[in-house]
């Protein structure tokens, strides 16, 4: 990774594809939940995904570990494959028979949130200051409000509850592994991406297989559909991450976080003819707002840098 964050126009368009590509993808996995069982829409996926990456890995010869690993280094990632893809998409999955895309969206905003509580105590230099507690709470209020209230009209089924909770509980797990992940020894990201891929598939197919029974035959049109959630929103799509937390950095990656939840929400109405009810728009508000006060001096710092690297390089 750069140790001085390159940021271009090209960082920029790459942030809004991605905005755009995970906000949708709750959209489509709507769409896919008509033909095929929760479990094995996310082992299709990750399976999709994990031979892609696969394949791009072997071509950079496999590389991994820059140094030789231990057995807590191998334990830690098999924890990651679980909770940064097994885990949560399988919750995800589950959890949209009873929710809205829109809704599954919104929940995703909870992970920067998440990550403020987890860092304070297990990453050194992320200690909670006064801002962050105030955003982490704020942000929290919307969590409340988004599994608690009626955010949706009601689906008639005990389950709609129990969904919300799967779906910020997929939000915790993407929290927990970005932790773990960043606690690693250095590792090749495109080595560390397939590996917990691999992972994960490893995981969802024999967890499908004991609760959902052999996976049913999909049309053409929803094999369609999961190709595409495993090849686009899933690895190309962490590709492209890759490609902007190693030039960009990690901060100015964040600002996904504010682009997901609001283009979850449009395209399930627009698209699906999703409600926006008050309560998820309130949900949604209080949220970024939480991820945005958290975040503000991190961000502020990132393009101060940026300013300062441009007026270094600039010839006088």
């Amino acid at each position: 990774m750069d140790s001085t964050p390159r940021i271009t126009a090209a960082s920029w368009l790459m942030i809004a594809v991605l905005g755009l590509t995970w906000g949708g993808t709750f959209m489509v996995t709507e769409v896919a939940l008509t033909g095929i069982t929760p479990f094995w829409l996310a082992g299709a996926r990750i399976g999709f995904a994990a031979a892609l990456m696969t394949l791009i890995w072997g071509l950079r010869g496999f590389a991994l570990f820059e140094r030789r690993p231990t057995r807590g280094d191998w334990s830690a990632a098999i924890a990651i494959g679980a909770l940064s893809s097994a885990i949560p998409f399988m919750l995800l999955a589950w959890g949209q028979q009873y929710v809205t895309s829109g809704f599954a969206g919104v929940s995703m905003a909870a992970v920067a949130l998440i990550v403020l509580p987890l860092a304070h105590f297990l990453v050194p230099g992320e200690a909670l200051n006064l801002r962050k507690t105030i955003g982490f709470f704020i942000g929290f209020a919307g969590v409340v409000v988004l599994i608690g209230a009626q955010a949706f009209e009601s689906t008639g089924t005990a389950l709609e509850t129990p969904g919300r909770i799967a779906c910020v509980s997929a939000a915790c797990c993407y929290a927990t592994s970005s932790i773990l992940m960043r606690r690693l020894p250095p590792v090749d990201t495109i080595g560390l991406s397939t590996l917990l891929l691999i992972i994960a598939t490893a995981i969802v197919v024999p967890v499908a297989l004991v609760v959902e029974g052999l996976p049913p035959l999909p049309s053409g049109t929803i094999l369609m559909v999961l190709a595409f959630l495993g090849l686009v929103p899933t690895a190309a799509a962490n590709l492209l991450r890759v490609s902007v937390v190693r030039t960009a950095g990690p901060v100015f990656m964040s600002l996904v976080n504010y682009q997901v939840p609001v283009w979850s929400v449009v395209l399930g109405a627009l698209i699906l003819g999703e409600p926006l009810p008050p309560a998820l728009m309130l949900a949604m508000a209080l949220i970024l707002t939480g991820v945005g006060l958290s975040q503000y001096g991190a961000l502020t710092r990132l393009f101060a840098a940026r300013r300062t690297a441009r007026a270094a390089a600039t010839p006088r």
